[in-house]
């Protein structure tokens, strides 16, 4: 979601640097970038050593509350998500949002969207292990399989921007999209990589599938990603 659907790190990353500087400390574009698609627990586990004075809970809930803030003001869409998501939508495409945000600035997000794209939410809060373990993408799936039981892995497509995200993706064993945003991300023959989602349509995804062997309509994963 962070950096696939929405340009939201510049407001991670200035919430960031207002808790570190109110208890004294610096905090470094290094370090911001050192949390970029990271679980949110392992962020505040970073932020306490830059000097936060305060338990991880407490830091989670101090930056979620100021980027929920942030969004309400302005939503900063990313190119070609929400055109692509419409496409996904019409075709009847099921889709699942899996994000190492949790439910409330999710569920911020999703309320701007102008219709129900997705099916399934994954958010950091739900599960036990974030990326790059590839809990929530398996949990997506599962979740897909619900409604539909002959959805397997191999139907899925996950779009990612960072570099746990895109790891995470590739260990669920979903055809994984990295379409890099903040930090770079290398060619990998484990991934495609494209430059942006803009003009990117769902001939392009089923085309992923068909390379990976795949059969019948897919479903799609936006992470930080979508499955």
């Amino acid at each position: 979601m962070d950096g696939t659907i929405v340009d939201t790190e510049p407001y991670w990353i200035a919430a960031e640097h207002a808790l570190v500087e109110a208890h004294g400390g610096t905090w470094s574009h290094d370090q911001a970038m050192q949390l970029v698609g990271q679980s949110l627990t392992f962020s505040a586990g970073l932020l306490q050593r830059a000097g936060v004075e305060l338990e991880i809970r407490e830091i989670i809930d101090t930056l979620t509350a100021q980027v929920i803030s942030s969004v309400q003001q302005e939503v900063p869409w990313r190119p070609g998500a929400r055109e692509l998501l419409e496409e996904l939508h019409v075709a009847g495409v099921r889709c699942a949002l899996v994000t190492m945000s949790e439910g409330p600035l999710a569920r911020e997000v999703v309320a701007n969207l102008p219709r129900p794209y997705f099916d399934v939410v994954v958010t950091g809060d739900t599960v036990s292990q974030g990326k790059p373990h590839p809990e929530a993408y398996l949990t997506a799936v599962e979740l897909l399989q619900q409604n539909d039981p002959d959805l397997g892995i191999h139907h899925c497509v996950a779009l990612e921007d960072s570099v746990p995200g895109v790891a995470a993706a590739v260990a669920s064993g979903v055809a994984t999209v990295a379409v890099p945003h903040i930090v770079p991300l290398p060619e990998h023959h484990s991934y495609e990589l494209w430059d942006t989602l803009s003009g990117r349509s769902l001939t392009e995804l089923e085309a992923l599938l068909s390379q990976a062997g795949a059969a019948g309509a897919p479903a799609a994963s936006t992470g930080d990603a979508r499955g």
